[in-house]
């Protein structure tokens, strides 16, 4: 499920957020990651960007570039992120027991510059009945996270009480939207969908699962165009890349390998 869905249970806890985090004053500026990240990096450069290099790492140590876990609840258990041997080169494998955690990087990349992003991944386990459509069955063996910085003005009370509350029962920030693309087993491959709690989340599916059990699938997405088509608007620049491997709605078990992320020019 999309990341604020997970503890975003009812419009109580809403309605009740800027008293739990005591924190209405904050500029909202002041509340998206995505602000002090454009601040701290400067735009990457060249042909392209290697946004994840799990191959160059090593197994049983952590991956180049400075990854971390991020907190999708207080209440859920973290998945399990490691590298591990992929043959012949290192990736990334998830392990999710009715869990659910994400594993990221920041970065700052032009999509306008970059709009290309390249990545593969492959499903070793996957879950059953699985639909972003649906907050009840909203789990995935595989995400690809890309966050993006944008004007606060064009947030809504609803979108600002969400940072709000996330950051109050976290103690982390949420950037000013996520693009997900998904691995579904009961949603057609194309299908967008928001996480049903911030239209700032958006979703799209792009292997149905099936045939495509335990090997490795490769894609490649126009991140420009999707951004523009899921939330009818330009984007702004890209601060983060992540993964996602989470089991918590269903309580079952999954696991899923990733192997490098790259963003290009159009070609």
């Amino acid at each position: 499920m999309a990341l604020p869905a997970k503890f975003l249970r009812n419009a109580a806890a809403l309605a009740g957020c800027a008293a739990l985090c005591g924190c209405v004053s904050t500029p909202v500026d002041d509340l998206l990651a995505s602000t002090q990240i454009v601040a701290e990096l400067p735009r990457e450069s060249g042909a392209f960007v290697e946004a994840a290099r799990f191959s160059a790492g090593r197994v049983g140590e952590a991956p180049p570039g400075d990854w971390s876990p991020f907190v999708v609840s207080p209440f859920a258990s973290r998945t399990e992120y490691r590298l591990v041997n992929g043959n012949p080169h290192a990736v990334l494998e998830a392990r999710a027991d009715g869990s659910a955690s994400g594993y990221y990087r920041r970065v700052h990349i032009d999509p306008r510059r970059h709009p290309m992003v390249e990545w593969r991944w492959r499903v070793l386990e996957p879950l059953a009945r699985a639909d972003p459509r649906v907050p009840s069955r909203d789990d995935s063996p595989a995400r690809l996270v890309i966050c993006f910085h944008g004007d606060s003005k064009r947030l809504d009370i609803g979108e600002r009480n969400t940072l709000r509350l996330y950051k109050a029962l976290t103690g982390e920030m949420l950037p000013y939207a996520m693009l997900m693309y998904v691995w579904a087993s009961d949603a057609p491959v194309g299908v967008v969908a928001s996480s049903g709690y911030t239209e700032k989340i958006q979703m799209i599916v792009v292997e149905r699962g099936g045939a495509g059990t335990g090997k490795w699938r490769d894609f490649r997405r126009n991140v420009l165009e999707d951004y523009r088509q899921a939330f009818g608007e330009e984007p702004s620049d890209i601060v983060a890349v992540g993964v996602m491997t989470d089991a918590d709605d269903t309580r079952a078990k999954t696991r899923a390998q990733y192997g490098d992320i790259t963003f290009r020019a159009a070609q």
